[in-house]
């Protein structure tokens, strides 16, 4: 008999056992959506002007530890985004000149947006077929968050380890 094995006593069972996770709280994948992801992370954008200088924006996304911000216009309204690929890529361009041209001139302007409803897998596929890693999150023609790739795959990666957790569970019983 294993050493971890106990067998059950009387009175066993009888506490309350606590539960960090629940099937509420992990839906399967094709359920999932990206609201989930913003209800864990947040919505907090991060924005910049077109006419800032990529070195304040260098500096935006070095002190706010991001991989993309997005530009919007005095409204606020969306209009590119801007990621370290595209910094490096006109880096390579004009090799000591890149620091002081403007956010206007690097970004994408009209970037893909993408619902607070669709479906994880969608957004994965599109962001996959797009090759790009970061996605704002648009509601009512609002910008109310930023999604990236690895806000997927870690979101995914929690429901993983809790399938995991859930198999053990009915092998051990």
């Amino acid at each position: 008999m294993p050493a971890s094995y106990q067998p059950e006593t009387r009175g066993d069972g009888d506490e309350q056992k606590s539960v960090s996770q629940s099937l509420e709280t992990n839906l399967k994948a094709a359920e999932t959506t990206v609201r989930h992801i913003l209800d864990q992370k947040g919505g907090e954008v991060i924005s910049i002007r077109p006419d800032a200088t990529i070195g304040a924006a260098v500096e935006l996304l070095r002190d706010r530890k991001i991989g993309a911000v997005v530009v919007t216009d005095e409204s606020g309204a969306l209009t590119g985004i801007l990621s370290e690929r595209d910094i490096v890529r006109r880096l390579a361009d004009t090799p000591g000149q890149t620091l002081p041209q403007t956010v206007a001139e690097l970004m994408t302007p009209d970037p893909q947006t993408c619902a607070p409803d669709e479906s994880l897998v969608r957004l994965l596929r599109r962001m996959t077929d797009g090759r790009f890693r970061h996605m704002p999150v648009v509601e009512e023609g609002a910008m109310i968050g930023m999604v990236s790739i690895g806000d997927v795959v870690n979101f995914r990666l929690t429901a993983l380890e809790y399938e995991a957790l859930q198999l053990k569970q009915l092998i051990v019983g």
